[in-house]
């Protein structure tokens, strides 16, 4: 009878937690949608409306398209999104390969040296170049004013090495054993053997990658000064600040508010709606990692 009792009490008590659990969650959704949905709604509800309300629209009850179209009328919008995608998809795919031929051999505990170039990666993570020798760095190397500025710099991010790494040592050795009996090399080890049975981390780090490439802004503000490089994220920011000579002809038809939540909005929609297709593989490579780091 006691024990009944206990148990029934615990199942009040962990269905007190578990709703407790899902009343958290769901704060933190709405906290998480509700920004977005505020942006949406401004951007597609009549600046008429918007002043109506007092500047805040969450549901609009009329919708118009005239922000989008005075935005993406004017040449920078589309260049600059021409050159987003360039970069993210570029320099993510020169990301995941150095990355992957970096993280092999130090996965590899026969490697001369190991625990030097462990050290001299680690190293990078606590202390970098600086600002300025970075910089003078990409000019000598004459990158400058060039799509290449926005890309070589970050080749190789540390800390997604030594996850990548942490992955391949819990690799089965056999299999890169038996490989080797085979008489199969290295490079081939590494196409055929670690990378079909990294996916799941590829595809995490990867999508860690491209966040990082598509919100480039810092970088560009640094080494781009032609107009006609400029990614996304820095012509929105121009955007938001309206100083930006192109636009300004659009915000004459296009009140400035609407204009900027439509420019916030093509920024962000792309690279969230890539998400939904790697979650699969990017929850998997985020156990993994907890699981085996």
């Amino acid at each position: 009878m006691v024990n009944i009792r206990g148990a029934q009490r615990k199942s009040k008590e962990d269905l007190a937690i578990g709703g407790l659990a899902y009343v958290l969650l769901a704060l933190v959704a709405v906290a998480a949608v509700f920004p977005l949905l505020f942006v949406l709604s401004v951007s597609l509800t009549p600046y008429i409306e918007v002043i109506k309300n007092g500047g805040f629209i969450l549901l609009p009850k009329s919708f118009t398209l005239e922000a989008y179209r005075s935005m993406l009328s004017e040449p920078a919008i589309p260049r600059a999104f021409g050159v987003t995608v360039t970069v993210t998809a570029v320099g993510t795919l020169i990301n995941l390969v150095l990355t992957a031929l970096l993280a092999y051999p130090l996965s590899r505990k026969y490697l001369p040296g190991r625990r030097f170039f462990l050290l001299y990666v680690v190293f990078t993570l606590i202390f970098s170049g600086g600002l300025i020798p970075t910089y003078l760095a990409v000019k000598m190397t004459g990158l400058l004013d060039s799509i290449w500025a926005l890309i070589i710099p970050t080749a190789v991010w540390s800390f997604n090495v030594l996850i990548v790494k942490s992955f391949f040592e819990h690799l089965p050795e056999e299999l890169f054993e038996s490989a080797r009996m085979d008489g199969a090399q290295e490079f081939r080890i590494v196409w055929q053997i670690a990378l079909p049975l990294s996916a799941p981390v590829m595809v995490t780090v990867g999508l860690f990658y491209a966040v990082g490439h598509w919100n480039q802004f810092f970088q560009a503000v640094m080494y781009i000064t032609d107009q006609k490089l400029y990614p996304l994220q820095l012509v929105v920011r121009n955007i938001l600040l309206m100083t930006q000579e192109p636009l300004r002809e659009a915000t004459d038809v296009v009140p400035t508010v609407t204009l900027q939540m439509a420019a916030v909005v093509v920024a962000s929609v792309p690279i969230i709606m890539v998400y939904p297709f790697l979650q699969r593989h990017f929850v998997k490579g985020m156990l993994l990692g907890s699981v085996k780091g």
